[in-house]
């Protein structure tokens, strides 16, 4: 958890860039992350070069024959001479980097636009920028400053480009467990949240129990995955193991920075509208996690011919592309709204069917309307199942806390609610309080409903009535006490 001081001067970078005229969170957030992002090359580079050379090796610099690109360099300039130089030579400069596998982040950058429109604001968000020291900082805490950053989103929800909660995210992420040597990916991947804490759940498993440390909302940090010791494991983990598509050209150069300064050097997210005709249906994933977009539709010559759900509905179609990407085996975690769960279509039914006949539906867990204040009201549920095999049960679970208010402000209670209940109740599948275990047979015979609220029983209070006869004896009774009393009160006046 990020300390005051570092939250107030992201706040008030955020109030420059405001003033600025840069109102919009998503473009104030792809600009602020170029700069933090070129402040972070420099450093990645240096550290690089320590080790290598540190080997007996010859390093070649990322910055080679082009050191009027780095930070140090450039970061003392005047206002005018600043924004000059960082238009026509660094930015030019970042489109260029071959990052990530194949060049992928360069071919992202290709439509990338340097929007700072003042030379005072850019000076003023440097200076900023440096004062965060993010050079000193460790792995966490330069983490923690990126997803502070992001958290603007939480107030924005442009386009439906808003965060899924981080303690959402890290409750799905512990329900299907991803595993070193796993591929993760996220087919709608936005921020690349769930990347990111898949990788830090890794770590986790990886980590010594001793050196794991919390932060006052008991969030784990100093993962240091001291348990991987062999360095083809870690260039399995950071280059080989988390992929993410998202349509926004924006969100995917976002995700791949998020996923770079949270130490996945490698990133492996791209442009792409995986429900389009474009995008291949193979199966090779083992993990999936996501939140994709819902109540929206595209068009039906745009649909993929491997969808066999008649429909052009997203949050139906991407739980189709979900089952197709899985390998046999493979475990899923998504966020879909409510109406997937009971709605009466033929798709619909067709969806839910294909999730309990072809995969173990695992888990229901139904959330509170609240969880997605300010921006959605939307009833939401997680669905965990695994590819292949069938369902003969289901465990449902209805959420009443997520540890946070559940109005628009949100207001943090103990951040964690239900959730270390599901947690351990998914474990074994126990029913309790506000769990309960739903039999195949009886799911298909209600057209595969999926909704807690059909299954639940609905305790009704045997309340025992008095006879009329006592009711009315105790009437008279307390009548004629009332009577003696205004006798002797009579009496003493």
């Amino acid at each position: 958890m990020l300390a005051p001081e570092l939250k107030g001067k992201i706040n008030k970078l955020w109030d420059k860039f405001w003033a600025g005229g840069l109102a919009n969170p998503l473009t104030a957030i792809e600009q602020i992350s170029y700069l933090i992002f070129l402040k972070r090359l420099e450093d990645i580079d240096n550290h690089e070069k320590k080790r290598v050379e540190a080997k007996g090796e010859k390093y070649k610099s990322i910055f080679e024959g082009k050191d009027d690109c780095k930070w140090s360099h450039w970061k003392h300039f005047n206002a005018e001479q600043m924004i000059l130089h960082v238009r026509d030579n660094v930015f030019p400069f970042l489109k260029s980097i071959q990052k990530g596998n194949d060049g992928e982040f360069s071919k992202q950058m290709q439509d990338a636009i340097f929007l700072i429109p003042k030379p005072s604001l850019l000076q003023e968000a440097v200076s900023i920028i440096d004062e965060l020291n993010v050079t000193a900082r460790n792995q966490d805490t330069q983490g923690d400053i990126y997803e502070y950053l992001l958290s603007e989103l939480n107030q924005a929800g442009k386009a439906g480009q808003f965060r899924t909660p981080r303690h959402i995210i890290r409750m799905m992420v512990e329900l299907v467990n991803p595993q070193l040597g796993e591929k993760v990916c996220d087919p709608a991947c936005g921020t690349a949240g769930f990347l990111v804490n898949s990788y830090q759940h890794i770590l986790k498993v990886n980590t010594t129990k001793d050196l794991i440390k919390y932060d006052d909302e008991g969030v784990p940090y100093n993962l240091i995955g001291d348990k991987i010791a062999e360095k083809k494991h870690w260039d399995l983990l950071r280059m080989h193991t988390f992929y993410g598509y998202d349509f926004d050209g924006t969100m995917a150069r976002v995700a791949s920075m998020n996923m770079i300064l949270h130490g996945i050097e490698h990133p492996n997210i791209r442009r792409f509208d995986t429900l389009s005709k474009a995008f291949e249906h193979k199966s090779d994933y083992d993990v999936i996690l996501a939140n994709p977009p819902f109540t929206g539709s595209i068009d039906v010559g745009d649909v993929h011919d491997n969808f066999k759900v008649g429909t052009t509905k997203t949050e139906l179609l991407f739980l189709e592309l979900f089952y197709n990407l899985l390998n046999i085996g493979g475990r899923c975690a998504v966020i879909v709204p409510n109406g997937v769960l009971f709605g009466s279509s033929n798709a619909h039914i067709q969806v839910r069917r294909l999730l309990l006949e072809k995969c173990q539906m695992e888990a229901v867990i139904s959330m509170p309307s609240g969880v997605f204040k300010p921006y959605s009201g939307v009833g939401t549920a997680v669905l965990v199942f695994t590819k292949g095999g069938k369902t003969s049960n289901v465990w449902f679970y209805d959420m009443t806390s997520d540890g946070f208010s559940l109005d628009d402000k949100r207001d943090f209670i103990d951040g964690k609610g239900d959730i270390p209940d599901i947690i351990e109740k998914y474990k074994t599948r126990t029913s309790g309080a506000n769990s309960i275990i739903v039999p195949f047979e009886d799911i298909k015979n209600n057209d595969y409903n999926l909704s807690i609220s059909r299954y639940r029983e609905v305790e009704h209070e045997n309340i025992v009535y008095d006879n009329p006869k006592n009711i009315i004896d105790r009437v008279l009774k307390k009548e004629e006490e009332i009577g003696k009393e205004l006798n002797e009160l009579r009496k003493m006046v």
